[in-house]
């Protein structure tokens, strides 16, 4: 979630330096400020009305971008095949299987994307709600990829087009005046989006997490308020935000297969030492990738673990960090779960015990259920929890002690 802090940031002063010509550090500094001030003050739920509005905002910044290029763009024809963004491509091939364990994993990763989820009313609610974001973001990533290949058919990224990351805002760039400022001001409502849901997930899981809710919420936002320090000098300084999302991507590729065997019911016998040897053996694995790949050159594979050369390359670098980090990761993991269940076995050996490594766990004293109708045939609209004294509790009232 920090490198996410650290994109969001450095493409906010990005785009506001290429759009406007200005120094992009004022309004890095003005949105910490505010979005600090108001999730401070109004915590996780003013996220869910601001993103309210915020989302409106880009809605209207799709469709006056959408039109303004339809109306004052224009293609130059010739630079269709010099792009080759028509042809098929090695790079082209590798995203196929790069972007979508990429993008699974990180969303799994991210706990703001948890944090909603737990904040569903019900399971329908859930439903439509992914439903309408799935419609809504096809549709906006669709026009924004789109905005891609017009900004390199349009002449804008040079002859021939030359890849940057920010290929749309170079588009919006060359447009009126009156329609840049718009796109700025809803940019920037986007970034805040953003940025204030990551703020709120990093605060709630520094202090459930880390600090088990024995330290003061404002000792956390105050912590939270150092990190910024470094958080904005790094995105001042860094030179992609793709390469930001790669790096966190890979980590993400490296922790979340191990991890979601645990989700499994089936799975009771997997335990938390699988998943952190298995999350670091994965990040090691791909150095090990890069040692091999590079032919020994340690400062290669070294490169390869934050992905310096980024997506954009002719080789098979990016895609053998790719696979190296998932599979990596299953391997240490099972080694991982090997070793473990082998001293257990040993110590059960030599001390005359039961070997019970392998047994279920007794079943929870609750009934939990998820809405709709339970067991006992009540209808119920929330997530949450029956106990014993026949005192309905909350999902979130019992996550420490079920989970």
């Amino acid at each position: 979630m920090w490198l996410y802090l650290i994109a969001e940031l450095s493409a906010l002063q990005q785009v506001v330096s290429l759009l406007t010509g200005l120094n992009g550090l004022p309004a890095v500094i003005v949105e910490c400020f505010i979005t600090l001030v108001y999730t401070a003050l109004g915590g996780f739920r003013v996220s869910f009305i601001t993103d309210n509005i915020q989302g409106s905002m880009v809605l209207g910044l799709i469709i006056v971008g959408v039109v303004t290029v339809g109306v004052t763009t224009d293609i130059d024809h010739s630079l269709i095949p010099r792009s080759n963004y028509l042809e098929p491509s090695l790079l082209g091939w590798q995203l196929i299987y790069i972007l979508p364990v990429a993008i699974l994993t990180n969303d799994f990763f991210l706990s703001g994307f948890w944090l909603r989820t737990f904040a569903a009313k019900t399971d329908k609610d859930l439903w439509v709600g992914i439903s309408i974001a799935v419609a809504a973001i096809i549709a906006i990533l669709t026009l924004v990829g789109a905005g891609g290949l017009i900004a390199g058919w349009s002449g804008v990224l040079g002859d021939p087009p030359e890849p940057t990351g920010i290929e749309i805002f170079q588009l919006f760039e060359t447009l009126p005046a009156w329609v840049v400022g718009i796109v700025l001001v809803m940019v920037i409502s986007l970034s805040t989006a953003a940025f204030d849901s990551l703020l709120s997930a990093i605060v709630s899981t520094g202090s459930n997490d880390l600090f088990r809710n024995k330290l003061n919420i404002w000792i956390i936002r105050g912590i939270l308020v150092v990190v910024f320090i470094p958080t904005v000098v790094i995105a001042l300084k860094s030179p992609s935000v793709l390469q930001i999302y790669l790096i966190s991507d890979l980590i993400s590729a490296s922790t979340i297969p191990v991890l979601v065997i645990g989700l499994s019911s089936k799975c009771y016998w997997w335990r938390g030492f699988e998943v952190v040897v298995g999350g670091l053996g994965g990040i090691f694995t791909i150095f090990l990738f890069g040692l091999v790949y590079y032919d020994g050159d340690a400062t290669a594979a070294g490169k390869l673990l934050i992905l310096e050369e980024g997506l954009y390359v002719s080789d098979w670098s990016a895609f053998g960090a790719f696979v190296a980090a998932p599979i990596g990761g299953l391997l240490w993991a099972a080694a991982a779960f090997t070793l473990r269940i082998s001293v257990l076995w040993i110590m059960a050996k030599k001390n005359g015990t039961r070997f019970d490594a392998f047994d279920k766990p007794a079943a929870p004293d609750a009934t939990f259920y998820t809405g709709g109708h339970t067991t006992d045939g009540v209808e119920r609209d929330n997530f949450g929890r029956v106990d014993d004294d026949g005192v309905e509790r909350s999902a979130v009232d019992v996550k420490g002690k079920f989970f």
